[in-house]
């Protein structure tokens, strides 16, 4: 996708091979900042701090952080130590330890003067893979936003979507934004409302900013406004991504989600989850066992924007001592989401429906409750 007209990922590796580096989310949209990664303590903090955010992006940046560890020591001990310390930066994406489990598999059984060269390698190839599903999500996506664009005689089709689920949350195409990417490239009209996603703003600051970079057109709203237009029949369809899908379909999503879906049931919208097969969590009974992270109330009491000087601050919205308290995620069931768009195609929000597109799992040890 693109950042002032050039073609860009939100990962890569310099052309020498070292270090790795980001695009620091935190400083969009006030800043355009790349941030060199040269250790796994580095891939760690980035993930933490939010540097990077999204299930599939810090999914491969913990990959990129076993590679790192690997440059320094390959050790067993160290392949280890790497994978516990990446492992324990954010709970809820199931994707963070997908990828350290592809790292670990790919790894252990290599000799040790093998395994620097084998994770970079690897961890580029989760890279490519990542971005070629978010490609074919849209692909299967853009089926459902042409079928309702032909009722509408030309008119955009409205969607709603909620957090960043866009190229910033992933490597590239992102997966809630990339059905919407490509339908305004096939010359469909569309118009996307943004939700701002409270606290940390990451529709405001990350969604709006790359449909604004790709030409989208969009308006931002406060979240308390989705439920308002959905009910007055001026959203078309709901699309958002998800963290971690259990394997009955509940959706783990940025917290405010459940709302959405609630929201646009009752008014008989579509409510679509786009997701990657990295993203599911085949061991996981329901939703009612996705452990939910809860960040520091900080985000809650603060908010952060660009003074009229140009200098980036954070200011208190309380009264001091005021007490907080900030899920980071909350789950909407499989009953209230119209379907699943993955990278084989869109299916219920079922056990079933997921085995249609991924009958290699009936035999794989899969948890329903």
């Amino acid at each position: 996708m693109n950042i002032n007209g050039k073609a860009m990922r939100t990962i890569w590796v310099k052309p020498d091979g070292f270090p790795v580096e980001i695009i620091d989310q935190t400083a969009l949209p006030h800043e355009l900042k790349i941030v060199a990664l040269k250790t796994s303590d580095d891939a760690a903090y980035a993930i933490q701090a939010m540097l990077v955010r999204g299930a599939p992006l810090i999914g491969v940046t913990a990959a990129y952080g076993v590679a790192l560890a690997m440059r320094d020591d390959a050790s067993d001990a160290s392949l280890e130590e790497a994978i516990e310390l990446l492992a324990a930066q954010r709970p809820t994406a199931v994707n963070l330890k997908w990828a350290l489990e592809e790292m670990r598999r790919v790894l252990s059984p290599l000799p040790v003067d093998g395994r620097p060269r084998a994770a970079f390698k690897h961890a580029a190839k989760l890279a490519t893979e990542d971005a070629d599903m978010c490609r074919r999500i849209g692909v299967n996506g853009l089926e459902i936003i042409r079928e309702i664009a032909a009722r509408k005689d030309g008119k955009p089709v409205n969607i709603l979507t909620h957090c960043n689920a866009g190229w910033l949350a992933c490597v590239d195409w992102g997966t809630a934004t990339s059905p919407i990417y490509h339908a305004h490239n096939a010359g469909i009209p569309v118009h996307v409302w943004v939700d701002e996603t409270r606290p940390r703003n990451q529709g405001a600051s990350l969604t709006a900013f790359e449909l604004a970079q790709h030409g989208v057109p969009h308006t931002l709203i406060c979240d308390n406004a989705g439920g308002h237009y959905t009910q007055r029949g001026e959203v078309d369809l709901v699309i958002v991504g998800t963290d971690r899908v259990a394997a009955n379909g509940d959706v783990a999503n940025k917290i405010g989600t459940y709302l959405k879906a609630l929201a646009a049931v009752d008014n008989g919208v579509p409510f679509y989850v786009a997701l990657p097969s990295s993203t599911i969590d085949w061991q996981m009974p329901d939703g009612a066992a996705i452990p939910i992270e809860e960040r520091s109330a900080d985000e809650v009491l603060h908010v952060s924007g660009r003074a009229p000087n140009g200098k980036v601050l954070s200011v208190a919205i309380t009264a001091p001592g005021t007490p907080a308290r900030n899920p980071a995620f909350d789950v909407t069931p499989a009953r209230l989401v119209t379907g699943l768009i993955t990278e084989r195609g869109v299916c219920a929000a079922s056990a079933d429906g997921l085995l249609s597109l991924y009958p290699e799992r009936r035999s794989g040890g899969l948890a329903v409750a």
